[in-house]
């Protein structure tokens, strides 16, 4: 913890700590993306953080509302009570109050809803990597146990390397379990099998603790896993490669064929209708072209597997 944490725990930690049970999916989620924040450090420094945003935002937003006068330019014609036409000689001072009551509550409330969902995004993060590393850390363990390792020095060991991503860490955990907290081999299994997002190595961890309990060939075990995981990647390499491919053709004919036509006919029916100001042509240079490239890059980054 920093000291910013620290004084958010300090101020907000007991009224924080009644409230658990309700933050049950947030717990789950600090737990499963290996985050070392406490929950109540966690949830203090979300509530205090978003509600010093919301301040410093509704006091900047406010000021920029006075100073500017932005509300007298606010112009309606229509037909209004007499009430509010007594009120629009106060524009300036309910134009302020009324910016800084509502920045003030899309500020805090953003911030909060980030500090709420971005554990869960480092849990997926975190998911992916595995999913993309476990079959070749599998290999490794394989190779360890066919020498003879016992099963604990395995998982030590796999903690230990720095090249098998995510899988690393949790094999880490694995043995800070056995190490630090004195668990056996077969509860530190259990407690990071149930708090591992990865599907891939909760199903893994729990096929292990079974060889394990049941006295199986555990070499074995290992062996086939690396098997199955190995093809699995393959097949989803495949259907990577060829989902790439048709976003390829996707974005052919929508961001380069598409735009183009549409180009050259807005500049025909501009030169026709004797318009200076093509806007909507404008409107596909500069917004559905840029952001019409960036969602397609976004898409193809989400899909990617890790490396």
């Amino acid at each position: 913890m920093n000291s910013f944490e620290r004084f958010c725990f300090r101020l907000l930690g007991d009224w924080v700590g009644k409230r658990r049970d309700k933050y049950a999916e947030l717990r789950k989620d600090l737990v499963s993306a290996r985050m070392k924040v406490p929950f109540e450090v966690y949830l203090s420094t979300a509530f205090f953080s978003s509600f010093l945003a919301g301040i410093i935002g509704a006091v900047v937003l406010g000021f920029i509302t006075y100073a500017f006068n932005l509300p007298q330019m606010i112009i309606y014609r229509g037909a209004v009570p007499q009430f509010v036409f007594v009120l629009s000689q106060y524009s300036q001072i309910i134009g302020t109050i009324l910016a800084v009551i509502v920045s003030f509550a899309v500020i805090a409330g953003v911030t909060y809803l980030v500090f709420l969902v971005y554990p869960n995004i480092v849990a997926g993060t975190r998911k992916r990597n595995i999913d993309a590393t476990l079959p070749y850390a599998i290999n490794y363990i394989t190779a360890m146990s066919t020498a003879g390792i016992p099963p604990a020095e395995v998982f030590r060991q796999l903690g230990s390397s720095t090249i098998y991503g995510e899988s690393a860490t949790e094999a880490r955990f694995i043995a800070m379990e056995i190490d630090l907290f004195g668990k056996d081999l077969i509860d530190a299994i259990r407690l990071i099998s149930a708090t591992t997002p990865s599907l891939r190595m909760k199903e893994f961890l729990q096929g292990a603790m079974g060889a394990i309990s049941s006295g199986s060939d555990l070499t074995e075990y290992f062996r086939t896993k690396a098997e199955q995981y190995s093809l699995e990647n393959r097949q989803t390499q495949k259907v990577f490669l060829d989902t790439l491919g048709l976003i390829a053709e996707s974005y052919v004919t929508a961001m380069v064929a598409g735009p183009l036509f549409l180009i050259i006919l807005q500049s025909i029916m501009s030169i026709l209708s004797h318009q200076t100001q093509p806007f909507f042509l404008y409107i596909i240079i500069y917004m559905m072209i840029p952001f019409g490239s960036i969602m397609f890059v976004i898409l193809i980054s989400s899909m990617t597997p890790e490396q």
